[in-house]
C-alpha cells in the first residue's frame, strides 16, 4: 500500500468516530480544549489499539489463508463499507441523551467505532501491510477527524445533517475492490 492508500484507509476508519464525534459536539455543552481532546483522543487511541490487536490476530492463521487472503480482505472491506452505508441510512432518534464525556460513555463508544479496525488490521496483516505507519496513521488521523467533529459538531451539528458513513462506507469498498483487482490480475 501507498501512503496515499494508508491515508484513505484511516479516513474511510475514522468516519464512524467522527460521526459520533460531531454527535458529541452538538450534545456537550461546553466546547473546551480539554472535551475536544478527551473525545478525539481515546478515539484515536481505541482505532490505533484495535487495528494493531487485529493485526496480531491475523499474523496467527496467516500462513493457513495465503492463497485466498485477498478475498478476505475484499470480503471484510466490502461488508465493513456496506455495513456503514447502509447503517447511514438507518432513522435514528432525536432524542438520544447521552453524556459523550463521561469515561464509560466513551469508551463504550470507542469501541464501537472501532471495531472495523479490528477488521482491517487482520486484512492488513493477511496483506503483510507495515504496522507501525498503519496504526501511527490511523491513530493520528483519527484524533484529528473526531476533533473536527467535536467542534463542528457543537457549533453546528444541531443544524445540519451529514451522512458521513456513507464516505467512509464507499472509501473502504474501493480500497477493497482495488486489493482484489492488484492481487488478481498484477500479482
Amino acid at each position: 500500500m501507498t501512503f496515499i492508500e494508508i491515508l484513505l484507509l484511516a479516513v474511510g476508519l475514522s468516519m464512524d468516530s467522527l460521526a459520533v464525534s460531531v454527535t458529541g459536539g452538538a450534545v456537550i455543552k461546553k466546547c473546551t480544549f480539554g472535551n475536544v481532546a478527551k473525545i478525539a483522543m481515546v478515539m484515536g487511541i481505541f482505532q490505533a489499539c484495535f487495528t494493531i490487536a487485529g493485526y496480531f490476530a491475523g499474523l496467527g492463521f496467516q500462513k493457513y489463508i495465503q492463497a485466498f487472503d485477498h478475498w478476505i480482505a475484499f470480503s471484510l472491506l466490502l461488508y465493513l463499507g456496506g455495513k456503514m452505508i447502509y447503517e447511514s441510512t438507518k432513522a435514528e432518534s432525536e432524542d438520544c441523551k447521552f453524556n459523550p464525556l463521561c469515561n464509560k460513555t466513551l469508551c463504550g463508544l470507542a469501541v464501537a467505532t472501532s471495531i472495523d479496525a479490528l477488521a482491517i488490521g487482520i486484512s492488513l496483516a493477511l496483506l503483510n501491510q507495515p504496522l507501525l505507519l498503519l496504526a501511527t496513521t490511523i491513530g493520528i488521523v483519527t484524533i484529528i477527524i473526531s476533533a473536527t467533529g467535536v467542534y463542528f459538531g457543537s457549533h453546528f451539528g444541531r443544524k445540519i445533517d451529514l451522512k458521513l458513513d456513507i464516505i467512509g462506507g464507499l472509501i473502504l469498498i474501493g480500497i477493497g475492490t482495488k486489493i482484489l483487482i492488484e492481487h488478481l490480475f498484477f500479482n
